[in-house]
């Protein structure tokens, strides 16, 4: 299939079914204990700084145990991967002294994903899998001081945010992904960032993919680390007219419940939902079984929630099995038409009338 034929699906599917993502990367990454040496592989074998624990390098040197997880997620029922990009920009890379292979890191991630899809969909020809282009949200925020004695600080600029990303999303794109992946967004001016360098690139390229956007709540006040609640959130993204709107990573699925279902009941975007296994424990250990996960988000399809759900951080292809079972069968969440009114947002939502 082409990328527009696989777009064309997508957008035919999502309004058949629930759709179904995938879990964890970093908790499968975890699990198989690389060394420093295995991070390394032969072409960084001699790099002047510890590489151990950047995950993102490992679609150079180990791609075949990123493409392993990739195939237990879909063979669990996962319909999109995303790509193994969390922190492949330059800003997260420079930790590793790596950001001059940043661009690099994302074109043979997409292409690690995109053989890892196709080759599944040679399977099940009559379910194709698609890739997303994840872009996380950096280690910086350019929102908020870093030094409480310096509120005027930031250790990083929109320019600096939108210059990082512009390359990465060049990247994805090159290699092959079917939509991009704005995720696990804490701070909205990152996320502003992002989605300018979205469109950039996009009209540079003459490339427009769907755009998925994904938020993360930080406290069970229901806000992001910047202070929004879901509602001004949506309001703050609306303006891409993302393919569609959703939290991810934060709590539990049933701590984040009633955020999803904020955003749930007033975007006019399809809504997705990736939760983590619950908190970690004191070892940082994921407590919430497969099917206690899939018991939950039921819950959620049942009361049509949904149009994308999957799970993050301590999620593994058991849990993803779980889930889609848990929802299959249930109708896909009818998006709302709402009333034409001015929307603003601060921390908090305005609607005027």
């Amino acid at each position: 299939m082409t990328r527009e034929e696989r777009i064309a699906y997508l957008k035919s599917e999502v309004k058949k079914r629930i759709l179904i993502l995938d879990g964890g990367m970093g908790t499968m990454i975890q699990s198989y204990k690389l060394s420093e040496e295995e991070y390394r592989g032969e072409r960084f074998a001699d790099h002047p700084h510890d590489l151990k624990g950047n995950n993102d390098l490992l679609v150079i040197t180990q791609p075949e145990i990123i493409k392993e997880i990739y195939a237990g997620y879909m063979e669990a029922g996962a319909d999109i991967i995303g790509t193994n990009t969390f922190n492949a920009q330059a800003i997260s890379q420079a930790d590793y002294h790596l950001e001059d292979i940043s661009k690099e890191m994302n074109v043979v991630a997409a292409q690690v994903a995109r053989e890892a899809a196709d080759a599944m969909t040679e399977k099940t020809p009559d379910k194709p899998r698609l890739v997303a282009g994840a872009i996380g949200p950096t280690n910086r925020t350019a929102s908020i001081s870093p030094d409480v004695n310096d509120p005027g600080y930031r250790n990083t600029s929109f320019d600096a945010l939108v210059e990082a990303y512009s390359d990465q999303v060049r990247g994805l794109i090159e290699g092959g992904v079917d939509m991009i992946l704005i995720e696990t967004v804490f701070d909205t001016l990152n996320a502003k960032a992002a989605g300018f360098a979205v469109e950039q690139v996009f009209d540079e390229t003459g490339v427009k993919l769907p755009l998925m956007i994904s938020g993360t709540i930080t406290d069970l006040s229901g806000r992001n680390l910047s202070g929004q609640t879901p509602e001004a959130f949506w309001y703050s993204m609306r303006h891409l007219e993302p393919f569609s709107i959703g939290l991810n990573c934060s709590f539990g699925a049933e701590q984040l419940r009633p955020a999803v279902a904020d955003i749930a009941h007033v975007a006019d975007a399809y809504v997705s939902a990736y939760p983590n296994a619950g908190l970690p424990n004191e070892m940082g250990e994921y407590d919430q079984s497969p099917e206690m996960m899939g018991d939950l988000l039921e819950g959620w399809a049942k009361h049509g929630m949904l149009n994308l759900v999957g799970g993050c951080c301590g999620t593994t292809p058991e849990h993803i099995k779980a889930i889609a079972d848990a929802v299959e069968g249930f109708a896909p969440r009818k998006m709302p038409e709402p009333e034409h009114k001015l929307r603003l947002s601060g921390l908090e939502p305005f609607v005027a009338g």
